[in-house]
């Protein structure tokens, strides 16, 4: 679904692709020269900021945070910092912030949480096109008597509200789990018209935008999700699992951390804290986009909401350019099946193919002889994979990139998957 945020955001002229990648470490860093990043959905180059801030904290600060001396409270200071700088880039308060050390970790700690929001028939729904970590812990409810069903992809492997509309017609279903955007087909499913059918129909939504969310922070309060999470190694941050929900609704799932903590909307759903290192180097993904947002806009104002909308818009439209020309020799390929659609509108860069003879990772081994860092496998999307009539055990090659990567770096892309063809054909 293309964003309509494009039509209504002033683009600038040129993106300054040399000032964004002198803001990454890799792309100085001499092991990796010569080497093209194409596996950033596994996760993304950090910034240079979030590095700074990871390494000033361990440096001054690497003590229990809040005790009653300087360091201590230095600790407290940058680590409420993380939240704090990293909220309004996505539309909600710090509050609403609940960082565990990922988001496999935090789907499954929500799932035990809501086992208390269902009643005798009650149900769940979940897809077949979502990553494993937000699919199967809800499966597993089913040990406790919550009925699944399941929201399947068609064909191609899209999801179609409609059908998301029969099976919650009943009035039975209390929570629906869906992904932002798929980590295989990376078709960008509409949140902002899904999650209000599910909330009219009495249940929570659950929103999975690790593969999402590095191709621009997503404004949480305006899409919807009543839970939505995400993963910050992914968007140039350290590794931690960042989830979303007001506060009055994290009350509502069962105490999950020390029974003392259980009136703290924020300590419910976080039995174990995450480094506090990384928590306060949260604050430099923040950094990050402030100035990204300063070097494209002359005199960038304090309002978080233009700003906010404006690093969306800039970095979907940078990132659609770099995708159109390897769609376009994707589409319809003789040799390789591309998954998802073709239109760059309608899909994160994240792009998986079936190499016919060649498993994932024999592919993506190939691809690294030529420089291409691909990724080859299921990529625990397993179920999308069978559903899309694709071997799981022999998987597909990944390719997948952000603003950072170079124009030269996709034409070095395709001549790879050209030898990549080649290399194949002598196999066959």
């Amino acid at each position: 679904m293309p964003d309509s945020r494009l039509d209504v955001v002033d683009l600038p002229e040129g993106f300054d692709l040399d000032f964004v990648r002198s803001r990454f470490p890799a792309f100085q860093e001499p092991s990796l020269a010569g080497w093209a990043h194409f596996e950033n959905a596994g996760g993304s180059y950090p910034c240079i900021h979030a590095v700074d801030r990871l390494a000033e904290f361990y440096r001054t600060a690497k003590v229990q945070p809040h005790a009653p001396y300087p360091a201590a409270q230095e600790a407290g200071r940058m680590m409420d910092e993380g939240a704090e700088a990293l909220a309004p880039w996505l539309g909600v308060p710090a509050r609403a912030l609940h960082i565990g050390p990922s988001t496999t970790q935090n789907v499954y700690v929500l799932a035990r949480a809501a086992l208390p929001l269902f009643g005798p028939g009650d149900a769940l729904v979940v897809t077949n096109q979502d990553h494993e970590a937000n699919t199967g812990a809800w499966r597993r409810l089913a040990d406790e008597g919550v009925e699944i069903r399941e929201w399947r992809v068609d064909g191609d492997g899209a999801l179609d509200p409609a059908a998301l509309e029969t099976l919650m017609a009943d009035g039975r279903v209390r929570l629906v789990a869906f992904p932002h955007c798929s980590n295989i087909v990376a078709e960008i499913n509409p949140v902002q018209e899904i999650c209000p059918m599910i909330r009219e129909a009495g249940a929570i939504s659950v929103v999975d935008g690790v593969a999402y969310a590095p191709h621009a922070l997503p404004d949480i309060g305006k899409k919807g999700a009543d839970v939505y999470l995400f993963s910050t190694y992914k968007t140039f941050g350290p590794h931690l699992g960042v989830m979303a929900m007001d506060e009055s609704l994290a009350m509502r799932f069962e105490n999950q951390g020390h029974y003392f903590n259980g009136d703290d909307p924020r300590k419910r759903l976080t039995p174990a804290g995450p480094d506090h290192a990384q928590v306060a180097a949260l604050a430099g993904i923040a950094d990050y986009m402030a100035e990204l947002d300063v070097r494209h806009y002359e005199g960038a104002e304090d309002d978080c909401v233009l700003r906010r909308g404006r690093m969306q818009a800039l970095l979907r439209s940078r990132e659609r350019a770099l995708a159109a020309p390897l769609l376009d020799y994707l589409s319809g390929h003789a040799q390789l099946r591309l998954l998802g659609p073709s239109e760059p509108t309608r899909r994160a860069p994240t792009v998986s193919v079936v190499v016919p003879g060649m498993t994932g990772a024999e592919a993506a081994a190939e691809m690294a002889r030529h420089g291409l860092m691909c990724g080859g496998g299921d990529f625990y999307a397993r179920r999308l994979i069978e559903a899309l009539g694709v071997d799981p055990d022999s998987g597909v090659l990944r390719m997948s990139f952000l603003h950072y990567t170079a124009e030269e770096e996709i034409e070095r892309l395709i001549e790879g998957l050209e030898s990549l063809c080649r290399a194949r054909s002598g196999r066959a």
